[in-house]
Formats: C-alpha cells, structure tokens, sequence
C-alpha cells in the first residue's frame, strides 16, 4: 500500500515539474530569456495573456501557449496529493478497512471543498 501511494506522490511531482521546466523554456523561446526569468521571477510582472477562464485555459493548451503549459504543471502539483487521498480510500477499501475509508474519504471530501468551494463563499475573501 505505501509503495502505490509512494508512487503515485512520485510520479505526480516529477509530471507536474516536468511540465513547468518545459513551460518554463517554452516561454524562454518565445519570450527571450531574459523577458522570461523577469516573468519567473516576479509573479507582479505576469502580463495579461496569462489565461484565467477555464476556456482560455485549454485554448492555451492546444495552442502550445508556455503560460498555459506552466499553469497546467502547478494545477497537476496541487492535484498530487488529492489523488494520494483518492488511492488511500479504494486501498482502504481493497483491505475492508471501514475506518479508514470513511475517515480518508471525509479528508478527500474536505480537501475538495476547500479547493472548489471556499473561493466562492464571500466570507473566505477576506
């Protein structure tokens, strides 16, 4: 069980840095290296092409935009360890573990809602 989950934070982080180096020279090509380490380097200074609708967001995918690319590999890091709670509940599930499936799933309920829900109840803006 520990190796799976050992795997698959592994693969997630190797994927996910990947991709950001590879967004990460694509800007480069495009953008001059040194435009593109002053985009890296100051998250302020990120002009507005950098998608922010979902639309946009795989527009930039299928159009090989770096921008798109390097948002696509934090996305995937961040989606890391939500899938390690997902493969936690069917392992516990595989074993006839009841405790541990509800508690993992509650965790995986609660990691959820805190990333898709909490930015849209006013409270959360602060």
């Amino acid at each position: 069980m520990y190796d799976i989950i050992g795997r698959v934070l592994r693969y997630g982080v190797i994927l996910s840095g990947a991709i950001i180096v590879l967004g990460a020279i694509g800007l480069a090509a495009t953008q001059g290296s040194s435009e593109a380490s002053t985009l890296l380097s100051y998250p302020g200074s990120i002009p507005n092409n950098v998608p922010t609708s979902p639309a946009a967001f795989f527009e930039g995918l299928v159009a090989l935009s770096p921008l798109s690319w390097i948002e696509f590999g934090v996305l995937l890091l961040m989606a890391t360890p939500v899938s390690r709670v997902l493969v936690s509940v069917f392992l516990f599930g595989a074993e006839r573990d009841r405790t541990y499936v509800l508690i993992t799933a509650t965790v995986l309920a609660l990691l959820l809602f805190s990333m898709l829900v909490t930015p849209y109840i006013p409270l959360f803006h602060g």
